[in-house]
């Protein structure tokens, strides 16, 4: 049945230039009222760029913006909510030591000197009850839950009058419960004549919540569906271009002894706060040992300690057999580890250098790389050139800098130059982050096949889904302390969900959740 009027949004012929990259070549984009619409497509293929067109925050260089059947040209944000769009961003854009009531009522104070706060709570309220969004319009936003506060922007973005939301990669920062409550909100809202355009590179999400799906590439669309008449093979092939396996073929593990032990370890944070709080835990040869958890609750110094780049106050780290505690990277790797790090720019890869010097980081001291103190560049090369092929890392020669890479490629030489050296422990964080699918399928097969080969694997990943595909065993990590342990396929998405958010199997919150490290939550 065809929808009564004309479309909520069209986006005809968008085209958005930066400098050296056409981020959006040509972009048509239509979504009917109503509906919730996903617009799917890896990291870098233009999703946010486009919408952020729509949203004001960019102006396209070609192109035409119709809102429901209204030509527009929007000179910023304020434009486009007095159009009637709403935009919640990945990143939420709260002030923390703000009530609710006064981050929703941002920017819509009206004219008088003082803002009424028992008035504006009110209506917030009002608002919060209409729509089944559960939050205190007087609550201290930075005392909130991740998934609340997501609630607090998406009641802004209807508070300023939003009948069309664009959520732009919702679902990054929440547990499995959070996402399903999410999933309801955006129900009851289309249900409530809402319209919502759901912006994501998960197939998961798209078949949850959406109507119809449209499917972008490398700036380009690639085709529109029904959601219920595709299939998520069907979607990876358009995302990607080519047949694509989903399913990790994973044999079952056979571990061994222990390579990896930390044992009580204590670590401040950055801040100055308890980051991890006499947490431990194990990994096994053969096996590939899954953290998941929220963003925040330790990850990032439980690894920046097993690599060596942080000191615990307490507590002990041994490798194969090695107390490594607190000795510095170079001395680590050499004991047997090899670390793939979530930012691959940052501290994988320093992108101005050649794919060649770039794999001679952290190899520079010893052969083939080097002999008698002098660096072998000839030899280097080509093993380089052999890492490439057998990785798959596509450039034109192996003195491409390493900048002129994909991520995919980028990712993949980081993979070559950490396993050609046959570590004993492989530390994997985050390893498939802004990947396209076909990238994902190459890098978690390297992972097994490390696996398989008798080698340990940390994977620490707060994709749920990669960490259920991936994992012989599954830590679930709280506050800075293992919450829980699990054998692969012993756990549901919920008791993974409840734990992650600081919640016991009934899903009470309190002092219980934590658990002895050594004791199994299964």
């Amino acid at each position: 049945m065809a929808p009564a009027g004309p479309p909520a949004i069209e986006m005809l012929g968008i085209v958005k230039r930066f400098p050296g990259v056409v981020a959006n070549d040509g972009i048509t984009f239509v979504v009917e009222p109503g509906e919730i619409h996903a617009l799917l497509g890896e990291n870098g293929a233009g999703k946010s760029t486009l919408m952020n067109v729509l949203f004001g925050l960019y102006h396209p260089d070609e192109g035409e913006i119709r809102v429901a059947g209204r030509p527009v040209r929007f000179h910023g944000p304020r434009d486009a909510v007095d159009a009637g769009l709403g935009m919640v961003h990945q990143h939420f854009m709260l002030i923390p030591r703000f009530t609710v009531a006064e981050n929703v009522v941002l920017g819509s104070e009206g004219t008088g000197v003082r803002l009424d706060r028992a008035a504006a709570a009110r209506r917030v309220g009002e608002l919060a009850e209409r729509y089944g969004l559960r939050v205190d319009p007087t609550a201290t936003v930075g005392d909130l839950p991740v998934g609340v506060q997501q609630r607090v922007e998406i009641l802004r973005a209807l508070y300023q009058g939003g009948r069309t939301l664009i959520l732009d990669e919702p679902t990054a920062l929440l547990t499995p419960q959070e996402v399903e409550d999410l999933y309801a909100i955006l129900n009851r809202l289309r249900e409530g004549g809402s319209t919502i355009v759901f912006i994501t590179h998960k197939l998961r999400e798209v078949a949850a919540v959406s109507d119809r799906v449209t499917v972008i590439r490398r700036g380009r669309t690639i085709g529109t569906r029904q959601t219920s008449e595709t299939t998520a093979d069907e979607l990876a092939e358009l995302m990607v271009g080519r047949e694509v396996n989903l399913r990790v073929e994973r044999p079952p593990a056979t571990p061994g002894e222990p390579v990896l032990t930390a044992e009580g370890l204590e670590v401040t944070g950055t801040r100055g706060e308890a980051a991890l709080r006499g947490l431990s835990l194990a990994v096994r040869r053969g096996e590939i040992v899954g953290i998941c958890g929220v963003e925040g609750n330790g990850q990032a110094e439980l690894v920046e300690t097993i690599a060596g780049l942080r000191r615990p106050e307490r507590g002990r780290v041994t490798l194969a057999g090695r107390e490594v505690t607190g000795q510095n990277p170079e001395a680590i790797r050499q004991v047997g580890l090899a670390y793939i790090p979530e930012d691959r720019h940052g501290r994988g890869l320093v992108l101005p250098f050649s794919l060649t010097e770039n794999v001679l980081l952290g190899n520079v001291d010893h052969p083939p790389f080097s002999h008698g103190g002098r660096i072998d560049y000839p030899a280097t090369a080509a093993l380089t050139e052999r890492l490439m092929a057998a990785f798959d890392v596509r450039a034109p020669s192996a003195a491409t800098p390493a900048a002129a890479l994909s991520g995919g490629n980028q990712q993949k030489l980081i993979c070559a130059r950490e396993l050609h050296r046959e570590p004993e422990l492989v530390l994997a964080v985050q390893p498939t982050r802004g990947l396209d699918v076909g990238a994902i399928e190459f890098v978690h097969k390297q992972l097994v096949a490390e696996r398989d080969k008798g080698r340990g694997v940390l994977l620490v990943s707060f994709d749920l889904d990669e960490i259920l595909d991936l994992s012989d065993r599954i830590l679930v990590i709280f506050g800075g302390r293992i919450v829980g342990e699990f054998a692969s396929g012993g756990v549901s998405r919920t008791e993974l969900g409840l734990l992650m958010g600081g919640k016991d199997k009934t899903g009470e919150t309190g002092e219980g959740v934590g658990v002895d490290e050594h004791v199994r939550v299964a």
